[in-house]
């Protein structure tokens, strides 16, 4: 309580920030024993009125120092026997301050030494009214350079430059938890920022460093010219990498997710995760695996190995990376968070996300990713997030371009993010860093930036020519030693090691290379994983599957996802519908789309398959259709059904996502890419808003296998129908996945009654294949009265792929076929029934790829006697399925039939914004079918 008001009225005065430990330490010593604090602050605070341990004592005490805060600082101290002396104690309060909040812009971190940054006037003795005459005078510290209680204001002030004025630039006093301010503290401060370490150690750091620095003058030597998207300048960043794996290896960490973009990722890949320099050669040489589809560039690759650390083997997992820099980072978050929901409760599981400064300012994927790092569907215990700052973002080196910032990586604040500047020159500074970086991420349980200031000795590829637009940087780089030779001298200069040494390194690293083989020492073969994907590969996508549920079974399980607890007091909307589910599971109602799709749910979760479903509003559902989540109106509490099936079941999660598509959905293909044990879905507000995501849809979900093998079950549900909603509440864009489609890549469908959505989901999980599964998922079709499914539909029925006429109408008496996807079949249907057009005949395409020909020329076998097809969609012409599948359409009619189309004209906007205007357009494609 003491603590909360002394924070209160801190933070309204001059007296903030790091003072307010000072301030609060002496007031706890006061109230505990008056005089063990300094005679002027004692009698600051028995000034105070009622001054005590009560209520009213603190009120005062607060109001006291809210008006001290509005006088001169010698105020504070008036009527005190010794005003000066406790002046000039707030005076060097305030300088402790000001190297904490600023010294980080006074701070060595540029190794070219071009930065031109102003002179901070806040961190002289003169600001704060203190001279050379005050140098011998001892101060109290407060908790600064803890275990010692005062210090002389010139041992003071030369710590205070030894630790942040140096190599090592901190940036943490934004942070409003005062207890990870003080822990930041205490283990900067502690060694005046000069860490210390071994010989061993150092010798480790510069074998490392000499292993950056070998292999890449080792393929420019061998492959000049070719894209290679050097680490040189930034070489620290091997050690760095390899000091984190060890550390957390001995501190717990069983696994490491690494997302990447290209600079120093061949470098990586060999000196961390111990590639073989044979395979990277091939792959430089242009040769290749004919059995990986298509296959990528070398600098997008992934890969996996084991680690050795004191700790235990640490896995390693490079994520594949495309062009599309930032977006690897929540791919990476959900690859983790897959990995830590199958481990042991406290496993701990490492993020490690790498960028670029240009990148990491630049775009807006990495807002959002740090937006959901502690969103409870989403947060993966603390990333480690390190900037390699080159200082050039391709060819724009002038910050005022680049970004609005000081800094490339004050986007971190935005959640609370300690952020360490470090020279990359000094590799030790950068071992230090990296540790505190994974000390404070496993204690706190939060994300923590390094910004690994560096340079690029090449240009953006080893065909630019940087020269053309940084000449007077490149001019510096030319003349600048490698970081392996700045580091190397320095150990020589302090007799640390000796030229032969250094030398003998180089040479040994070389002849490695040279063999061909693995490279680091600590590599070890992998062990069993815990998640094994052969059993999903190779598989057909008409693989026979167990489709059917026991009658019983399914109504006892509808039965009790249906069931509201006394204690919650549902919203009456929310009860009517449980009410009638409840009336579904007892079979007097037939199933509506939102009682179908959670009592597949409750069967998977029943044979013990998770389930996890996230997306803007997915727990209610957008339109008020799945209720998956019940909120008690009158204490909050919330009720999960599918969390209560039964005692042993599998885990049913549901999330509602932060506003945001393109992280979100990135997460959950990285959390499918690492668990194919989980029914995965990915559920858009509406349909149209997927456009957010294209990077994910384009570059991972439809082409990630080709390029990458990976295989993925990730569920997309894309709410879509022509409601008169708008341009933007439509369509979600049919055509784009159909476009995509290829080499059997991902289902795309559009089911039109509860017991296909329920089968759909269904056959997911339970056929033994893992490719992305692309739903046009309904709106009005979840209250529509012709909707529905029977009991016996979902318990004996399995997804159909093509559905045939479903009236009475006699196949030889048809003259017109239409052929139809989603919700304009129930327009279709209903018009045609009202006038009696029974010579019309209208089959539904459930699947639209794979495209199902031989299942659709089944059913069509009937129909071979009609010469007039009509292809009916909602759609405009040049959008929706017409002009990506009708080849298929054509070859399934018979021959010489014709084939014509029923729809909206060609538009350049998805839909209209007028509903007079929609609703005649409607009618209109509807009757051009019919008639």
């Amino acid at each position: 309580m003491q603590n909360n008001l002394m924070k209160d009225w801190l933070d309204n005065s001059y007296l903030a920030g790091a003072n307010q430990g000072y301030i609060e330490d002496l007031y706890e010593s006061y109230l505990e024993d008056p005089n063990s604090v300094e005679t002027s602050w004692r009698q600051i605070f028995e000034s105070i009125p009622n001054s005590g341990k009560t209520e009213v004592a603190h009120s005062a005490l607060r109001d006291y120092f809210r008006e001290a805060a509005k006088k001169p600082l010698s105020a504070l101290a008036s009527g005190s026997t010794n005003s000066e002396s406790a002046a000039k104690q707030i005076r060097v309060m305030e300088l402790i301050d000001a190297f904490r909040i600023r010294g980080h812009q006074a701070a060595s971190l540029d190794p070219l030494g071009l930065w031109e940054r102003p002179e901070v006037n806040e961190l002289s003795l003169a600001y704060h009214q203190l001279s050379e005459n005050d140098l011998e005078t001892s101060f109290n510290v407060g908790t600064f350079a803890s275990g010692k209680e005062s210090m002389k204001l010139k041992d003071i002030y030369a710590a205070l430059k030894g630790t942040y004025c140096q190599n090592i630039g901190a940036e943490y006093m934004y942070l409003t938890s005062t207890e990870e301010k003080r822990w930041i503290q205490q283990r900067l401060e502690s060694v005046n920022g000069q860490p210390s370490f071994s010989a061993e150690e150092k010798k480790r750091f510069l074998n490392e460093l000499t292993a950056a620095d070998g292999l890449e003058r080792y393929l420019g030597a061998k492959f000049p010219g070719a894209k290679r998207f050097s680490l040189e300048g930034g070489d620290a960043l091997i050690p760095m990498l390899k000091e984190i794996i060890r550390h957390g290896g001995n501190q717990g960490v069983r696994e490491v997710v690494l997302g990447m973009a290209h600079r120093g990722r061949l470098n990586v890949l060999v000196n961390v995760l111990g590639k073989r320099p044979a395979e990277l050669f091939d792959e430089f040489a242009g040769k290749h695996d004919h059995h990986l589809g298509t296959g990528d560039v070398k600098y997008h690759q992934g890969f996996s190995s084991d680690f050795f650390t004191n700790g235990g083997n640490v896995h390693l997992a490079l994520a594949f990376n495309p062009s599309h820099l930032e977006i690897v980072s929540p791919v990476v978050m959900g690859s983790v968070r897959a990995r830590r929901d199958r481990l042991p409760a406290g496993s701990n599981v490492l993020p490690i996300t790498i960028h670029g400064d240009s990148a990491v300012a630049g775009q807006g994927v990495v807002q959002e990713t740090l937006n959901m790092s502690q969103a409870r569907g989403y947060e993966v215990g603390g990333t480690v997030r390190i900037v390699i700052n080159n200082q050039i973002g391709f060819t724009t080196s002038n910050p005022q371009d680049t970004r609005s910032t000081e800094y490339c990586t004050d986007i971190a604040k935005m959640v609370q993010a300690p952020i360490f500047h470090v020279n990359a020159d000094d590799p030790e500074a950068v071992i230090f860093v990296s540790k505190l970086a994974l000390d404070f991420r496993n204690t706190f349980k939060k994300d923590v930036m390094i910004d690994l200031v560096c340079y690029r000795r090449h240009g953006h590829n080893e065909a630019d020519e940087p020269n053309a637009t940084q000449p007077i940087m490149y001019q510096k780089i030319k003349k600048h030693p490698t970081p392996r030779q700045v580091y190397a001298d320095t150990l020589i200069a302090r007799n640390e090691i000796n030229h032969e040494l250094a030398n003998q390194m180089a040479n040994e690293y070389r002849d490695a290379l040279d063999k061909g083989d693995c490279v680091v020492a600590e590599w070890r073969p992998m062990a069993a994983l815990p998640v094994s994907w052969q059993s999903y590969l190779n598989r057909d996508w008409d693989e026979a599957y167990a489709s059917k549920v026991e009658i019983t079974r399914l109504q006892d399980l509808a039965k009790r996802i249906s069931e509201i607890p006394t204690h919650i007091t549902a919203h009456p909307r929310v009860a009517k519908i449980y009410q009638d589910r409840a009336e579904m599971a007892a079979g007097t109602k037939p199933f509506d789309w939102g009682a179908a799709e959670t009592l597949a749910y409750a069967t998977l979760v029943d044979e013990h398959i998770p389930v996890r479903i996230s997306g803007e509003d997915a727990g209610r559902g957008t339109f008020f259709h799945r209720h998956a989540v019940i909120h008690s109106q009158t204490d909050g509490d919330a009720y999960i059904p599918l969390k209560n099936v039964h005692n042993t079941q599998g885990v049913f999660n549901v999330w509602d996502s932060v506003l945001s598509e393109e992280a979100v959905l990135a997460f959950e293909y990285g959390y499918s890419t690492a668990e194919p044990r989980v029914l995965n879905i990915w559920e858009a507000q509406f349909g149209d808003f997927a456009n957010g995501a294209q990077v994910v849809i384009d570059q991972f979900i439809s082409s990630g296998e080709q390029k990458w093998g990976r295989l993925c079950g990730l569920v997309m549900l894309l709410p879509h129908g022509y409601e008169g909603q708008g341009p933007e509440h439509s369509s979600a864009r049919l055509e784009r996945y159909l476009q995509l489609c290829a080499e059997q890549n991902m289902q795309v469908c559009i089911p039109s009654t509860p017991a296909q959505v329920y089968h759909m989901l269904r056959r997911q999980m339970l056929r033994p294949m893992r490719r992305p599964l692309v739903v046009m998922s309904p709106k009005s079709l979840l209250r529509h009265p012709l909707a529905t499914s029977s009991l016996e539909e979902l318990a004996n029925g399995t997804f159909q792929n093509v559905i045939d006429e479903i009236d009475t109408i006699n196949a030889k008496d048809v003259s017109r076929v239409i052929l139809c996807s989603g919700k304009v079949y129930y327009d279709l249907l209903e018009k045609r029934r009202e006038d009696k057009l029974n010579h019309v005949a209208i089959v539904r395409i459930e699947q639209l790829y794979p495209f199902p020909r031989k299942e659709l020329q089944g059913i069509l076998s009937k129909y071979q006697h009609v010469k007039d097809w009509i292809w009916c969609q909602e759609e405009p012409l040049n959008q929706g399925a017409w002009y990506c599948s009708q080849h298929n359409f054509r070859e399934a009619i018979p021959e010489g039939a014709s084939l014509r189309y029923a729809g909206r004209p060609a538009s350049a906007s998805p839909a209209v914004g007028y509903t007079s205007v929609h609703q005649e357009q409607q009618t209109a494609l509807v009757t051009d079918a019919l008639n």
